[in-house]
């Protein structure tokens, strides 16, 4: 009975007022919108063209290395789930050449200029065409979120189909430095108190990009 007592007492004290677990981080969705990369434009050929540099954009962003010479497109072309986090004040730049205003404060881009020597393909009228969709849909998804966002450049010349208009992101990079490039950028901030992240999936037809926030 003593002992009893004892292992009792030894498990109030060591055991009974242990901490309860701590809880599993809280995933919070923000917003999610999607596109088939089927329909974004009337010619095929042109349509495949868009397809084709919108993956390829998504590929340098996730910082793999291609050999720009030998881009293997229907690896390119495979289903994948891809991510980019951002923490409180981080901000995310679509290519390196920013507004004053974002100099020193950039920590991710899709690490691409949309060129033909990054291996961007051209439909005949310019290289890189389509990517603009993709920071599209960035866009429509970090406004949804409540993220702060800047893309000072629209779309208006073209629609992007299944993005309402006023999402639309006009892109571009020369790969020298000017003003313009700056001004047809993308610039997405985590004004949360959490991480949030973006999540890219591609399931061999649509492309869905959705923003949670991790408490």
């Amino acid at each position: 009975m003593k002992q009893f007592i004892i292992l009792t007492i030894l498990y109030l004290i060591f055991g009974g007022f242990a901490p309860a677990a701590s809880q599993p981080a809280k995933v919070v969705a923000l917003a999610a919108h999607e596109f088939p990369l089927t329909d974004r434009y009337t010619n095929s050929f042109v349509n495949d063209v868009f397809k084709d540099n919108i993956l390829l954009a998504i590929d340098y962003a996730t910082g793999k290395k291609l050999n720009p010479q030998s881009i293997n497109w229907s690896t390119v072309d495979k289903p994948f789930e891809y991510e980019i986090i951002l923490k409180p004040g981080e901000t995310f730049a679509f290519h390196d050449d920013v507004l004053p205003q974002y100099a020193g404060r950039i920590t991710r881009t899709t690490n691409a200029h949309f060129n033909s020597t990054e291996g961007f393909k051209s439909d005949g009228y310019l290289v890189g065409d389509g990517v603009c969709h993709l920071a599209s849909l960035m866009y429509w998804v970090a406004k949804d979120a409540g993220l702060s966002t800047l893309a000072p450049t629209r779309h208006d010349f073209a629609p992007v189909p299944d993005v309402p208009r006023e999402y639309g992101v006009s892109i571009y990079n020369n790969q020298e430095k000017s003003s313009g490039n700056e001004m047809q950028n993308l610039y997405i901030t985590n004004n949360k108190k959490q991480q949030v992240t973006f999540l890219f999936k591609y399931d061999g037809k649509n492309l869905k990009i959705s923003a949670v926030e991790n408490s």
